[in-house]
């Protein structure tokens, strides 16, 4: 018993440190919609490269186009590329080029060997890129007027290389508001923004590629997509490229000017999330294993122990009274994040639920990646055993 309260102390001292680290990051995550361009830049404002991979997005790519021309910011061009669809993707731009100079469709190459389908779309984008800055944006993005001007100040007057912003999630159904909230929360949570702020170290650093600007000459200078054509976490690892050669990157904010609905089904939800867990651990299974086994300790355990304690075993009130205070620092932390990003309160309740989808995920990454059909998106199906190449299997739209 003393050594299961010692283990009480421990998981309520740890959730301790995230809400520390939850409330300092929610200082510093801040909104790009605060920010207003200089009148200088009002009146002469640099060109902007908006860079779109598109493979099947005929249900979006139009209302995603159609909210970047409505930008206040007008001196941008924006390129499509329809990486091989099987829909009408390019058809529904091609509509649009023929009604704004500033639209260009871009028909992509057949996928390279050893390359991931999105880097090698984003790579072949910057190549017609002309703009001072580039911004690489999702073809399930939805922009509200400012969201490139907000971008661009963000950028200068923080004196970045390259910025992220992370759109607000529309979460519809149960399991996206399950899954998908994790998007927000593990970053609050668990990573320290004030390192990705002030360390050098590419460690602490992230990004989430429904939003990423650059500047020409550091995307340039890191060697573009081509430097991280064989990572699945390409919008990551480019990131951590921009520290390691000596610019500063940050995280911004962006549910007030940017909105995005990842997935529409609960197929493509598994298949989207199952594609980066294992990649995340560099598709080693004991270090997934050891993380499933902490977050679960942190997320999952106290809502299970808690009704044993009381209704089974009977445990001393000091390991209820913590178990109660570590549910208590789950809930406070939810519950400011759904409130800051408009979302539905009751699903806080949910928690033990969330904890369950994001485990099963895990393990179906894993068991997919290591010994089923490799890593799956878009169509196409990529073999990584050996955790370093990307072998292209199946793509059943070329």
């Amino acid at each position: 018993m003393q050594l299961f309260l010692l283990y009480q102390y421990f998981i309520t001292s740890i959730l301790g440190l995230f809400l520390i680290n939850f409330i300092i990051n929610n200082i510093l995550f801040k909104n790009t919609a605060n920010y207003i361009l200089s009148e200088s830049l009002k009146k002469s404002p640099p060109l902007v490269s908006i860079l779109i991979p598109a493979r099947n997005e005929a249900e979006n790519i139009k209302r995603c186009v159609r909210s970047l021309l409505k930008q206040d910011y007008t001196n941008i061009e924006i390129l499509v590329l329809d990486d091989n669809s099987s829909d009408n993707t390019g058809q529904v731009v091609k509509e649009i080029e023929k009604k704004d100079s500033r639209v260009k469709l871009i028909n992509g190459k057949p996928l390279k060997s050893g390359w991931l389908g999105k880097s090698y779309a984003c790579y072949q984008l910057s190549k017609y890129a002309k703009g001072k800055y580039l911004i690489f944006t999702d073809a399930d993005t939805l922009h509200f007027k400012n969201s490139i001007s907000s971008a661009i100040s963000c950028l200068i007057k923080n004196n970045l290389g390259a910025l992220s912003v992370i759109p607000r999630q529309i979460m519809v159904s149960i399991h996206e508001r399950m899954v998908v909230t994790w998007v927000h929360f593990g970053i609050l949570c668990l990573l320290p923004l004030i390192l990705v702020k002030k360390s050098k170290n590419p460690l602490f650093c992230t990004a989430n590629g429904q939003f990423i600007l650059f500047k020409m000459e550091v995307y340039k200078k890191i060697g573009g997509h081509k430097s991280i054509k064989v990572k699945i976490l390409e919008d990551i690892h480019i990131s951590k490229l921009v520290k390691r050669y000596g610019y500063n990157f940050m995280l911004f904010d962006g549910s007030k000017n940017i909105h995005c609905r990842m997935y529409r089904s609960f197929s493509e939800l598994i298949s989207g999330f199952s594609k980066f867990m294992f990649a995340a651990f560099d598709y080693n299974i004991f270090t997934i294993s050891v993380v499933i086994f902490l977050i679960s300790a942190l997320f999952l355990f106290p809502f299970i122990l808690l009704p044993l304690g009381f209704l089974i075993f009977n445990w001393p009130k000091i390991i209820t009274n913590l178990i109660i205070v570590q549910i208590i620092t789950i809930f406070v932390m939810r519950i400011v994040l759904a409130i800051r990003l408009n979302s539905r309160i009751l699903d806080v309740l949910l928690q033990p639920l969330s904890m369950i989808y994001i485990i099963l995920i895990c393990f179906n990454s894993i068991l997919q990646t290591k010994f089923g059909k490799g890593v799956c998106w878009k169509g196409r199906s990529y073999d990584i055993h050996n955790g370093e190449e990307l072998k292209l299997i199946n793509d059943k739209h070329t």
